[in-house]
């Protein structure tokens, strides 16, 4: 079972949508109980790093995604990748969940359109069980306007807007983050869902 944080700060829906299409058995929760009987964990995400920061700690769940997040796949999407880093710049200075090293800060504009927006080409850097089936040619849906700062071994794919932005990070091990939308990307989304699902067992 892939269990889908509900903090009140996530695209749920979507990705539950997506995950019922892929015949995945999966929960929306709030329970530290459910996630640490989970096979996956699935971290959603849209609005803004304090906001999304305050509420996770809120649900009391933080020490159990950190615990978690080590013994079984973990993935966080859009605003739920960018909680996997240490800390973001925006708005305020605020700590994340600190699963990756890195930080978060805002897309240097230098004449782009920010939020950056729409379907960008997937640049592969490192080999990863999400890329399974996954050319170096897909196109992947984005929607924001702060990216991830962190150490090369970390950027496993990215995607050129000014410069590389981050689209995929790992820790190497059982940690990932997806910046675009995997369940808005058509059918590339749905094989990176499905190697994910495939990851945890399911």
């Amino acid at each position: 079972m892939i269990a889908v944080i509900d903090y009140g700060a996530g695209n749920i829906f979507s990705v539950k949508n997506a995950l019922d299409y892929l015949g995945c058995e999966n929960k929306l929760t709030k329970s530290a109980d459910e996630l640490k009987n989970a096979d996956g964990i699935i971290l959603p995400g849209v609005g803004a790093f304090p906001r999304a920061m305050k509420m996770l700690n809120e649900s009391g769940l933080v020490d159990t995604i950190k615990d978690e997040a080590k013994k079984k796949p973990f993935l966080g999407i859009c605003l739920g990748m960018q909680l996997l880093f240490e800390k973001s710049f925006e708005f305020e200075e605020c700590a994340g969940l600190g699963l990756i090293g890195g930080y978060i800060d805002k897309i240097p504009e230098m004449g782009l359109v920010i939020p950056h927006m729409g379907w960008n080409k997937l640049e592969v850097q490192h080999d990863c069980p999400l890329f399974e089936g996954i050319s170096d040619n897909e196109y992947v849906y984005f929607v924001h306007s702060y990216e991830a700062f962190c150490d090369d071994k970390n950027l496993y794919a990215y995607c050129e807007y000014g410069g590389k932005v981050p689209a995929v990070v790992s820790d190497g091990k059982t940690v990932f983050g997806a910046q675009f939308h995997p369940e808005k990307s058509g059918e590339t989304g749905l094989k990176m869902l499905k190697n994910f699902v495939g990851m945890a067992g399911n």
